[in-house]
């Protein structure tokens, strides 16, 4: 018998269309500064390049994350206990998955994802890895409040975000989807959390636009993908990928810059850009303690363990969902 299961969730219009997404692209588009969530990058194409990019050699972030899965184990297991069902914000990854799997002995595994197509492999892949686990794939926007499986609905839940994609938000939507994370968990729930670190800008510049140019293919793949899907004819061959660190806001932004301008159709709309303009593709905020402990408060987390590695470039949070009190 089978341990995997799927569950799709995500609407589409009659033609197949996500209707999420091209709501995204065409009010992103039609802003004084263009910018598109970063999640649209992630179609099935964009998470096989994302798993390329973490391979990198300017690319810390996995590397630094997997060093603290291996070897904090044992506190992983103190920490978090057996028995729970795991439910994580984004397709396993092959690598970083199954060491906490491993450590904590869980209930379920419930991988959540708005990439149908590359959330059922990576489902595949750690069923195969572990014969005895039952393994959920639900297909949803984990941005919006998700309604786990039956098999996982009564276990006690770990929520697991690696990679620090949280990052990837303003904070406005980063505690949003902390707090909707903590709506899909439920009481009693513990949340594991990456959080990239604060480090020289020559370092983060180039973990965000490396010499092979996987995370410029990425980021230009966001634009494959719109003409693909909205019936779209953004000229590729005019835009280029540019990374830039901004001290102010501690964050590496991703740009989209038109080298002429250009003029083109989004499902029946028409955009212009001059030369020079940009469409804001991806924040990845970097932290400090105190920054990701603000962050997680007010999500309704409240931390209670941290990990970092050897070299102190990136930090793992364990937080446990906040009781509601009514004074401060």
């Amino acid at each position: 018998m089978s341990n995997r299961k799927g569950i799709a969730l995500v609407n589409l219009d009659e033609d197949g269309v996500d209707l999420a997404f091209r709501a995204d692209v065409l009010k992103g588009l039609g802003e004084a500064q263009k910018a598109i969530p970063a999640r649209w990058l992630y179609d099935s194409a964009g998470s096989e390049l994302f798993e390329r990019i973490t391979a990198l050699p300017e690319y810390y972030p996995t590397r630094a994350e997997t060093e603290i899965l291996e070897t904090k184990a044992d506190e992983f297991a103190e920490k978090i206990g057996k028995g729970r069902a795991v439910v994580e914000f984004g397709s396993g990854s092959s690598l970083k998955t199954p060491l906490l799997l491993r450590a904590i002995s869980p209930a379920a595994y419930v991988p959540l994802d708005i990439s149908g197509e590359f959330l059922r492999a990576a489902a595949d892949d750690l069923a195969a890895k572990f014969p005895g686990l039952p393994v959920i794939p639900v297909e949803s926007d984990f941005m919006r409040r998700v309604e786990l499986p039956a098999e996982a609905a009564d276990l006690p839940k770990l929520g697991f975000f690696p990679g620090s994609t949280i990052g990837n938000m303003v904070a406005r939507t980063s505690v949003d989807l902390l707090r909707t994370m903590r709506a899909t968990l439920g009481e009693g729930a513990l949340l594991l959390i990456g959080m990239d670190l604060i480090k020289d800008k020559a370092v983060l510049e180039a973990a965000y636009d490396d010499a092979e140019g996987v995370t410029a293919e990425f980021n230009l793949n966001l634009v494959h993908r719109i003409n693909r899907e909205l019936d779209a004819d953004i000229p590729v061959d005019q835009l280029r990928h540019e990374a830039r660190w901004i001290d102010e806001y501690a964050r590496i932004e991703m740009h989209l810059v038109a080298e002429e301008d250009i003029t083109f159709t989004v499902a029946g709309s028409q955009f212009s850009m001059r030369k020079g303009e940009t469409i804001h593709t991806e924040n990845s905020h970097k932290f400090d303690p105190r920054t990701s402990s603000t962050l997680l408060l007010a999500g309704s987390w409240t931390p209670v363990a941290r990990w970092t590695d050897d070299e102190g470039r990136f930090s793992l949070i364990l937080a446990e969902a906040t009781i509601p009190r009514s004074a401060p």
